[in-house]
């Protein structure tokens, strides 16, 4: 055993053959895809072809200022070709190809961190369907799903040397030189049988030709470049009269044919365009399994022509909230693929965006940092904003389970954007909608709250907690709930930071009902203010160091006191969050409100003079019951039981 290894370390030192093992990560993503049950393995194809097509794009924009990297090659294609007798399907391109770096690079290594993120979820949720292969760039590595072995010939464009890559799914793979006389890419599977006997209904032959049609069609009939191959024609004899002979014997022609649609479906007038053609498109050229959410698909003439084909996904990738994703959109010009993100086209708060954006109005020979300052690109950028907003206004106004369905998964992006860019809140407002006391089954937006607002009430009214229960549970909620006015319900922690900059909507302010400039019903006659003053007094004594003011309150009608926000400093809401993010925590200046008509002060005034450390006492449970209301804990929790306790004690005692 021993003889022939050094035989075989021997022969392909002489072949200049060398063998690589896969990158861990790599490794283990190969093993995902060859021992899971994969509901979609047809899949395979589809991500394939688009690498076959990103290869050629990368020739072609290459080629703008390098174009003896062509050679003879004047038409771009894809080819496409099985053999039944060898169980062998190969995918063929004349795109930019690979050397020997690149195949180590591309082909050993996940070298994108949404690939290792994928893996780790995978991995964690052994259950999970792997229905989303495209989406995190490992849609080469799907070709082990149906193959047991894998050969890639490759010679890049502009070189001499020509390479062969195999392996068989395993540890490793080898890398030799080869003969390839043109530029490109050919890919052979060597494809998985179907052994007697078995019981897996999920295999297909992938050498059959309807079969590798309708795969194209359904995935990548919108590819645009020719996916070309060998198709089986049968003709019948027929009669006289144009009836088929069927006991004459039938004639067989294989030609060589293109399978996908080759026009741009964005040059096609919408009107001609069913939701299914965009559905598939989508989903072969953004590498989603699922339909988008809503389609942008519009054209402008005049002194500046550009078409634009946007999608509103209906889930987030992968690694949307990851420092790896990147925002933009595909631009082309004359047809011409140019970039693959362009972020200047699209603002962050809707980095969600997928599409692209073609015009003949750029230069072909501008560089891509030039065309990012491009005056024609600016123009377009700021009329892609407004078509995106106007759509998702069309889908808030008439299509309410669709946005409810959009917010859900993208509303955050509006909420950052508005507290991110001050000038963008009067774009996005409009777009942003609330659970509210009206119903907090059903979210309202700010119109339909302003519209809603009887005569008297001057604020639109919002309230900050972790959750609905515990906002209408607030003591600060008592009294307007008493009136009947709507408050709005801000529940999730970006919530408390965009008030910084959307103070008003329309005229109206914004104002919380924890802010202790707010009030509601009759103020405290001043009869009333004078009566309690001493005993305001001796509670802010008694919790000095605690509290910027103790006062009166008319929002109280229960409850015997509440916490609220002084005029200087963060709001209590906010102070929680910023701890949430173990972030540096400026206190929020504390208000103490109580309850004049409460009976608890009637106590607190005869023991004022006669008991001062019970009334201490009494004076920081107040306190600590107000904080526990806003859902902040005790500053000193075990003496807070302690004093509990102890007054439990006394009134039984009592």
């Amino acid at each position: 055993m021993f003889i022939i290894s050094i035989v075989m370390i021997l022969w392909e030192i002489f072949m200049n053959k060398e063998t690589q093992s896969f990158q861990a990560e790599t490794k283990q993503l190969l093993d995902l895809m060859i021992n899971s049950i994969y509901t979609h393995k047809e899949i395979f194809l589809r991500e394939l072809i688009s690498n076959a097509s990103d290869a050629i794009d990368k020739l072609r924009f290459l080629s703008l200022t390098q174009p003896e990297l062509l050679g003879n090659d004047e038409i771009f294609e894809i080819s496409i070709k099985s053999d039944d007798s060898s169980k062998t399907l190969t995918i063929s391109d004349n795109g930019i190809g690979m050397n020997r770096d690149d195949l180590i690079q591309n082909i050993g290594t996940i070298a994108r961190s949404g690939s290792k993120n994928f893996l780790k979820q995978m991995q964690e949720n052994s259950s999970a369907e792997l229905e989303l292969i495209g989406q995190f760039g490992v849609g080469f590595y799907s070709a082990f799903m149906i193959a047991d072995r894998v050969i890639i010939t490759t010679k890049k464009a502009g070189e001499t040397d020509a390479f062969k890559w195999e392996s068989e799914g395993t540890g490793v793979y080898t890398i030799e030189p080869a003969t390839k006389d043109t530029h490109g890419t050919e890919i052979t599977l060597y494809l998985k049988k179907n052994e007697e006997n078995s019981e897996d209904e999920t295999w297909v032959d992938y050498t059959e030709s309807h079969t590798l049609q309708n795969l194209i069609k359904k995935y990548s009939n919108f590819i645009r470049y020719p996916i070309r191959m060998e198709v089986e024609h049968t003709e019948y004899q027929k009669n006289e009269d144009g009836s088929y002979k069927y006991d004459a014997e039938p004639t067989t022609e294989r030609k060589i044919e293109t399978i996908n649609a080759t026009k741009p479906i964005w040059l096609k007038d919408k009107k001609e365009i069913e939701q299914s053609e965009y559905n598939e498109f989508y989903k072969s050229e953004f590498h989603d399994w699922v339909d988008p959410l809503e389609v942008v698909h519009s054209k402008a003439e005049g002194t500046l022509e550009y078409r634009l084909l946007l999608f509103i996904p209906k889930k987030a990738p992968f690694d949307f909230n990851s420092n790896q994703f990147k925002k933009g959109v595909k631009l082309y010009s004359k047809n011409v693929y140019i970039m693959d993100r362009c972020e200047t086209l699209i603002p962050d708060y809707y980095k969600f965006i997928k599409g692209l954006v073609e015009s003949s109005d750029f230069s072909l020979n501008l560089s891509r940092e030039v065309l990012q300052q491009n005056r024609e690109l600016k123009v377009i950028a700021k009329n892609i904003e407004k078509k995106i907003h106007d759509t998702l206004l069309y889908m808030l106004q008439n299509e309410r389970e669709k946005y409810d369905e959009f917010w859900n998964e993208f509303g955050k992006n509006i909420k950052s954007g508005i507290y991110s860019d001050f000038q963008a809140k009067d774009k996005l407002s409009d777009l942003l909608i609330f659970f509210s006391s009206n119903d907090s089954t059903k979210k309202v937006t700010l119109d339909e709250y302003i519209s809603r607002m009887p005569e008297e009430q001057e604020f639109i009214l919002y309230a900050t907690g972790k959750d609905i229960e515990s906002i209408e549970k607030m003591p600060q909620m008592e009294s307007i709930k008493d009136k009947g006015w709507e408050v709005l319900y801000f529940v999730e922690k970006i919530d408390e930071f965009i008030t910084n900059n959307l103070t008003e909507y329309k005229g109206k302010k914004l104002k919380s009902v924890s802010h202790g400039e707010f009030s509601v019903g009759d103020s405290v006659t001043k009869e009333k203010e004078d009566e309690m003053k001493p005993i305001l007094e001796a509670i802010k004594t008694a919790l000095e160091g605690k509290v910027s003011e103790v006062k009166l309150s008319n929002r109280l009608k229960s409850s015997p006191v509440c916490l609220v926000s002084g005029k200087n400093g963060i709001s209590l809401n906010m102070e929680k969050v910023l701890k949430d993010y173990d972030a540096f925590v400026p206190k929020a200046d504390r208000v103490l409100e109580i309850n004049p008509n409460h009976k608890l002060f009637e106590v607190m005034t005869k023991i004022k003079d006669s008991d001062e450390s019970r009334f201490k006492t009494y004076s920081n449970l107040l306190y600590n019951q107000a904080l526990i209301s806003e859902g902040i804990i005790p500053e000193d929790t075990s003496s807070f039981i302690s004093q509990i306790s102890e007054l439990m004690i006394n009134t039984v005692s009592e």
